[in-house]
């Protein structure tokens, strides 16, 4: 509804001093004889564009007879041009629409020697106030709970943002453009971001964590990719799939943590080699790390893992073939 009315202001390049629509639930959330309870988000959009809402009153035929004849107009002379076209999509629906409403409106009308253009062109421009230069961005609502970590999940996105600490466990509200995204509780605005599309990622206002939250600030992927990198590449390629095989931030961090708290207790070249042998098998996560170390299963080569035929080994309780001779 708000994306067809916006269009239409396009169109005419002019916006009239009231728009008046239909009772559905898109424009009136509450139909009322006296004084209708407008959708918010049409409300913004009147607003936006500065113009008067006036529902129609329900079952009055007259207060929309205009809109009910323009309807019986576009099945006379613009559906039968299209009918037995096809389309594959609605850009190219909308192209032919287009030309044959053109061509309806520079028409001359039945018994007169003017069109519906030079009509609204003499008589009408004139009526409509100055277009609102900038488009209206619908505003999208999510409702979510702060996490204990002071952050808060768009869904959309998979994005957390950042709140006050004092609404950790509150449910929270996030109204969202393609550029913005505002958070409140209740009608009190909270907190306001930049929107980031960025998927698993935290966007942080310091001054809205806890002493104790803080410390989460420093975890990001830059940091665990600098600290694998110094020990070695392979472990900076094993991080990096560690962090693209989680579905949530924070479980990523801490396998980081764990993983390359290893380097302290084992050496690097250890955890260097139990990453190679977990890429090996194709597992990007903490225990099998830990298993690896813990069966000093990374003092072995990893080629023998490979299918490739070693020699066996020299010990007096293996016989070979000539003892049975």
């Amino acid at each position: 509804m708000i994306r067809a009315s916006e269009n239409a202001l396009l169109y005419y390049q002019g916006v009239p001093s009231a728009i008046i629509p239909d009772n559905l639930k898109s424009a009136v959330t509450k139909s009322s004889k006296y004084e209708a309870i407008l959708n918010e988000d049409f409300a913004a959009f009147a607003e936006h564009y500065g113009c008067t809402v006036i529902p129609a009153r329900a079952y009055k035929p007259r207060d929309k007879a205009l809109v009910e004849g323009a309807v019986k107009l576009i099945y006379r002379s613009i559906y039968p041009k299209i009918q037995e076209r096809e389309f594959y999509d609605l850009d190219s629906l909308n192209a032919a629409i287009r030309v044959a409403l053109e061509l309806h409106n520079n028409t001359p009308l039945t018994g007169r020697k003017y069109s519906r253009r030079e009509q609204f062109e003499e008589i009408e421009r004139d009526s409509l106030r100055k277009l609102n230069p900038i488009r209206f961005e619908l505003r999208h609502r999510y409702r979510a709970t702060v996490m204990k970590n002071g952050h808060v999940r768009l869904g959309e996105d998979a994005h957390y943002y950042s709140v006050p600490c004092r609404y950790i466990g509150k449910k929270v509200i996030l109204s969202y453009t393609s550029r913005q995204v505002c958070i409140y509780y209740g009608y009190e605005l909270i907190a306001t971001h930049t929107r980031n599309r960025a998927r698993c990622r935290y966007t942080t206002l310091e001054e809205h964590l806890a002493s104790h939250h803080r410390y989460i600030t420093e975890w990001n992927p830059d940091k665990f990719i600098h600290e694998a990198a110094a020990i070695h590449p392979d472990v900076e390629a094993y991080i990096r799939r560690v962090m693209e095989e989680k579905k949530h931030p924070e479980q990523a961090y801490k396998s980081c943590q764990g993983i390359l708290s290893f380097a302290r207790r084992v050496g690097n070249t250890r955890l260097t080699n139990a990453c190679r042998w977990a890429t090996s098998y194709g597992l990007y996560n903490y225990p099998i790390i830990e298993r690896i170390l813990n069966n000093r299963q990374d003092e072995f080569p990893l080629e023998d893992s490979a299918g490739q035929e070693t020699e066996m080994p020299s010990h007096e309780n293996i016989r070979g073939k000539e003892y049975y001779q």
